[in-house]
C-alpha cells in the first residue's frame, strides 16, 4: 500500500479501478464530475480495461448498466443532486431487479431554490428505492468502502446494489492522503464477480423485469426485505475481513466513540464526524460524559445496534445535514426515534440540522448540541429542533 494525497473523487475513481469493473457508465454532475473523468482517462491511457459507455443523460446511464449487470457484469457510476433525481426511475429497477452494483452518490442539495453546494438532500430522498446507503466520513473511507461494497453487494445473501455517499465538497474536492492498496492486495480480497444474475444468454431467451401480478411482487419485496435484513450481518463479517487484510476497521453498521459511560449522546453521519468528535474530547475534559455514534449505514437501518448503543443513557440529539419536509426535524432523527420502538419517553432527545447549501458544520456548532444535551438530559422527551446557522 502506498499514501498518496487525492482529492475524494480521485479516491472513488481509483477505488472502482482497482475492483475491475467490467463497464462503467456516468454523466458528469457536480460535484461528482471528476469521477467520470477521471475514470475515462484511465481507460483510455490503458490503465484500466473497462468497457467506458458515454450517455445522453443518468437515465440512460442506469438503464446501461442495467443491462450488463443482468448479464452478469461488475459495473460501476456515480452521480449527484439533479443527475439523481433524473435517473430515479431505472434507479428504483435496479434494486428491485436485485441487480448488484456500486454506485457513489456525491451528495449536494435538491433545487429549488437553486444550489449545487453540498448537502445530503439527494442521497436521504432516495434512501427508500431499495437501495443499501453508506455515509463515509473521510477519503480513506471513500477508498475503502467502494471496495467493501462490491463483496457486501455481490454476496449471495444480499444482491442489492449499494450507494457509497459522501459529502459533495468538503470531500469530493479536498485533498487528504489515502492509504492506496495494489492492485494484487484488492484481487486477493475482492473474489471476482460471481452472482447469479447471468439471465441475458441469447441461447436461453427469457422476459426480464416483465408485467408481475400482486402476489408475486409481494413475494419479491418480502424476500427484498429479507436480504436488506442479512445484509446486517454481511456488512459485518465483511468489515472484519477488511480489517485482517488491510488492517483498517469501521465497526461495521455504526460507529462508537466513547459511548460506555457516557450520559449523553451525539449522533453524526458523514463528513461532520471529524468534528463531532473533537467537540466530544473537548467536552470531555470539561467533565461532561458526551459520547459519539457514527452512522454508518442508513440501509439496511442498524435498529438493533442503535437501540444497544443508547440502552441506559439519558439523551441523545441527532445531527442531520438535510430535512424531512413531512416534520420539523431532519430525517435520521426519525428514524433512530423509531428505532426506539416507543421508548423515547425514557429520553430528552431533540434534533439538530445543519450544513444545508454548503453552509460548514463547525466546532462551535457541535458544541452548542453537546450544551444543550447537558441541559436537557433530566427532562425527558422531545426538545426544539435545534437550527445550526447564523441569525440574518
Amino acid at each position: 500500500m502506498k499514501i498518496k494525497a487525492m482529492t475524494g473523487n480521485t479516491t472513488a475513481a481509483i477505488a472502482a479501478s482497482l475492483c475491475r469493473p467490467d463497464l462503467i457508465a456516468a454523466y458528469p454532475i457536480t460535484p461528482q464530475s471528476s469521477v467520470a473523468e477521471y475514470l475515462s482517462e484511465l481507460i483510455h491511457s490503458g490503465a484500466l480495461a473497462s468497457n467506458y459507455v458515454t450517455t445522453e443523460s443518468e437515465h440512460s446511464v442506469m438503464s446501461v448498466i442495467q443491462g450488463a449487470a443482468c448479464a452478469g457484469g461488475r459495473t460501476f457510476t456515480a452521480t449527484s443532486g439533479q443527475g439523481l433525481a433524473l435517473m430515479y426511475e431505472p434507479y428504483f429497477q435496479m434494486s428491485t431487479m436485485r441487480l448488484p452494483m456500486v454506485m457513489a452518490i456525491v451528495t449536494r442539495e435538491m433545487i429549488s431554490p437553486c444550489t449545487v453546494w453540498s448537502g445530503q438532500q439527494d442521497s436521504m430522498s432516495v434512501r427508500d428505492a431499495g437501495w443499501m446507503q453508506v455515509y463515509v466520513e473521510n477519503n480513506q473511507e471513500i477508498m475503502d468502502m467502494i471496495i467493501q461494497g462490491y463483496m457486501i453487494t455481490e454476496h449471495e445473501d444480499v444482491l442489492i446494489p449499494i450507494n457509497v455517499c459522501y459529502d459533495g465538497f468538503y470531500l469530493s474536492h479536498l485533498v487528504e492522503g489515502v492509504d492506496v492498496p495494489s492492485q494484487k492486495e484488492v484481487d486477493a480480497f475482492l473474489p471476482a464477480v460471481h452472482f447469479n444474475h447471468a439471465i441475458l444468454d441469447p441461447d436461453n431467451p427469457m422476459a426480464v423485469d416483465s408485467l408481475t401480478s400482486g402476489e408475486v411482487l409481494t413475494r419479491y419485496r418480502r424476500g427484498h426485505l429479507e436480504a436488506m435484513t442479512k445484509a446486517l450481518d454481511v456488512i459485518d463479517e465483511v468489515d472484519k475481513k477488511f480489517a485482517k487484510a488491510f488492517g483498517r476497521s469501521y465497526g461495521g453498521a455504526i460507529e462508537e466513540y466513547k459511548t460506555e459511560d457516557a450520559d449523553i449522546v451525539l449522533i453524526s453521519i458523514g463528513g461532520m464526524t471529524g468534528t463531532a468528535r473533537d467537540a466530544v474530547d473537548m467536552a470531555r475534559e470539561q467533565g461532561i460524559k458526551v459520547g459519539l455514534i457514527k452512522l454508518r449505514f442508513v440501509r439496511p437501518f442498524p435498529v438493533e445496534r442503535i437501540a444497544k448503543a443508547l440502552k441506559g443513557k439519558k439523551a441523545f440529539a441527532v445531527v442531520d445535514r438535510s430535512v424531512s419536509f413531512g416534520w420539523n426535524a431532519g430525517p435520521m432523527y426519525t428514524e433512530v426515534r423509531a428505532a426506539l420502538l416507543g421508548g423515547n419517553d425514557k429520553y430528552s432527545h431533540f434534533s439538530a440540522i445543519g450544513g444545508l447549501g454548503g453552509a460548514d458544520i463547525s466546532l462551535k456548532h457541535m458544541t452548542s448540541v453537546i450544551e444543550k444535551l447537558e441541559s436537557v438530559k433530566s427532562k425527558p422527551g422531545q426538545h426544539e429542533t435545534l437550527w445550526l446557522m447564523k441569525e440574518f
